[in-house]
């Protein structure tokens, strides 16, 4: 296995609850490490050029506009084969499909509001990754 970095969100419906801690220490527990992190606001232009490739789709203006309603809490993590990892304790988009004991399982209101988003790859992780966050910005 390899050390890698993801990102991860922590999306408004999680933070209007105050799940940020309760999240945290689910990726802890797990192996990841967060080695950046910020709690930001979205504007409607930032949340269309994260979720870019989705522009088109059915959903992307709902996601614009949900991402962009509350802060969200951006953040890097870091371990073995940690993108697989992260998504394993995502778990399912929809909350109903997902796994006891996964993140969306325990936390998630609906399959749009589904409290978080992660990295599906290495090359989306680094997109992803230096859209929020400079290299200084992320400790290791």
């Amino acid at each position: 296995m390899t050390v890698q970095r993801t990102l991860s969100i922590i999306k408004p419906d999680a933070t209007n609850r105050n799940l940020t801690g309760r999240i945290n220490t689910v990726f802890e527990e797990n192996g990841l490490r967060i080695v950046a992190q910020k709690r930001i606001r979205l504007t409607i232009e930032q949340a269309k050029a994260f979720y870019k490739e989705h522009d088109g789709k059915p959903f992307f203006d709902g996601l614009v506009q949900f991402m962009a309603s509350a802060p969200v809490v951006v953040q890097v993590l870091e371990g073995e084969d940690a993108i697989a990892q992260n998504r394993r304790l995502m778990g399912a988009t929809d909350p109903s499909q997902a796994e006891e004991g996964t993140i969306r399982k325990m936390f998630a209101l609906s399959k749009g509001e589904n409290s978080v988003h992660g990295s599906d790859s290495e090359t989306s992780a680094a997109r992803e990754i230096s859209f929020f966050f400079n290299a200084l910005e992320i400790t290791g």
